[in-house]
């Protein structure tokens, strides 16, 4: 992060970082540098280092420098996708024969990345309960290079405590990555808490509106950002320049829109813990969830993503999102509009018959910031 916005708050940094003044015409918004190659003032004369758009992009270099502010990093890289981003952190720092400490709730697509590509050259990993301390220092063996954390997880709303994991993780000497996609960087920074890397999908609440696709990586330190984009840049799953410019704009309305989708969140959640179809509401802003008080300590307020689960089983779940109108049956999440899902059989199918599969009655939403009323009617319907 530039010493300009180290001392802003995260609204103004989210509107100004990176988003410099177009210096040909003073255009506020940076423009679409929509460009493969760049002219040479001589050979070798690169004007501010740009070559080749896989390598560098003046738009996606603007995502990147407002990216490492909001996580408070050194640097911010951004990829086509959340897998890329994660792909290109797995492939940089492990080799044949490291062990890597995963969640036993963590995203579908990141097990599968583990078990079905990572594991075929040569690592291999172990699934601990990283809300339970005692749990990672066990899984952590002398192969271990990383231990990676979902907080809060998808889809069960777990949290673990990054604070103590980084300490786990100093003692061990391995990194620790943490995906604060779930929660985004407005109301959590697992950098300051000691994380040396940040994934997310900017896919989700980054982007905010459903219609783009990409990635990112924030370091702590310089030295792993200049690895991470040699390998970056080596394997190409980069950002484009308009999905990055969209992302870039999706960023300026993230805090007002996670002020939204936490107060409409918490309303939903009253709903559901009193419904008598409702068995159980896994969210961590209520104070009989077991992450509470460490989600009260280290998050600004508890997000937009609800799982709950329901009276008779995955044929009533799977018919409370049939059922529902105003909240768009589909995959992903962070949108402004309200999504819901059966992750048992559509995010988290991957994980089935795995230490990560997930119950079968369980219903997640991720509320957008529509009216909470007209949400509510919904899901009360939905339910029936």
């Amino acid at each position: 992060m530039s010493d300009q916005h180290s001392h802003q708050s995260f609204e103004t940094r989210a509107i100004h970082a990176g988003n410099t003044a177009d210096p040909l015409t003073g255009a506020v918004v940076p423009p679409i540098y929509q460009v493969s190659t760049y002219k040479q003032d001589g050979v070798g004369g690169l004007r501010g280092g740009y070559e080749y758009s896989r390598s560098a992009n003046p738009t996606r270099t603007a995502l990147e420098e407002n990216l490492a502010a909001l996580e408070g990093g050194r640097r911010g890289l951004a990829f086509a996708s959340g897998l890329a981003a994660e792909d290109c952190l797995l492939r940089t720092l492990l080799a044949p024969g490291d062990h890597v400490v995963i969640p036993n709730d963590a995203y579908g697509g990141t097990f599968r990345l583990f078990a079905k590509v990572v594991e075929r050259w040569g690592v291999d990993f172990s699934v601990a309960n990283t809300s339970d301390i005692a749990s990672v220092r066990e899984a952590v063996n002398d192969r271990t290079k990383l231990i990676w954390v979902e907080t809060p997880s998808n889809p069960l709303l777990g949290i673990t405590d990054i604070e103590a994991v980084a300490g786990v993780a100093r003692q061990a000497g391995v990194k620790l990555v943490v995906d604060n996609t779930f929660a985004s960087p407005y109301l959590q920074q697992p950098l300051a808490l000691g994380a040396d890397v940040v994934v997310h999908s900017l896919t989700k609440y980054m982007g905010g509106h459903s219609d783009v696709v990409g990635g990112a990586l924030v370091t702590a330190d310089e030295a792993l950002g200049e690895e991470l984009a040699y390998h970056q840049n080596a394997m190409g799953a980069v950002a484009g320049p308009f999905d990055s410019w969209i992302v870039l704009r999706g960023i300026k309305t993230l805090a007002v829109r996670m002020d939204r989708h936490s107060e409409n969140a918490s309303k939903i959640v009253e709903m559901l813990t009193q419904h008598p179809k409702v068995t159980q509401v896994l969210y961590p802003g209520l104070p009989e969830h077991p992450g509470h008080e460490i989600a009260a300590k280290q998050m600004r307020s508890f997000g937009g993503m609800i799982s709950f689960r329901v009276q008779g089983g995955e044929e009533a779940a799977v018919e409370v999102c049939n059922r529902a109108q105003l909240f768009t049956l589909g995959e992903s999440l962070g949108g402004v509009e309200s999504l819901i899902e059966h992750p048992g059989r559509m995010t988290h199918a991957s994980v089935a018959g795995s230490a990560l599969e997930v119950p079968a009655d369980l219903v997640r939403v991720s509320v957008g910031i529509e009216n909470v009323e007209d949400l509510l009617a919904d899901l009360r319907q939905a339910l029936g």
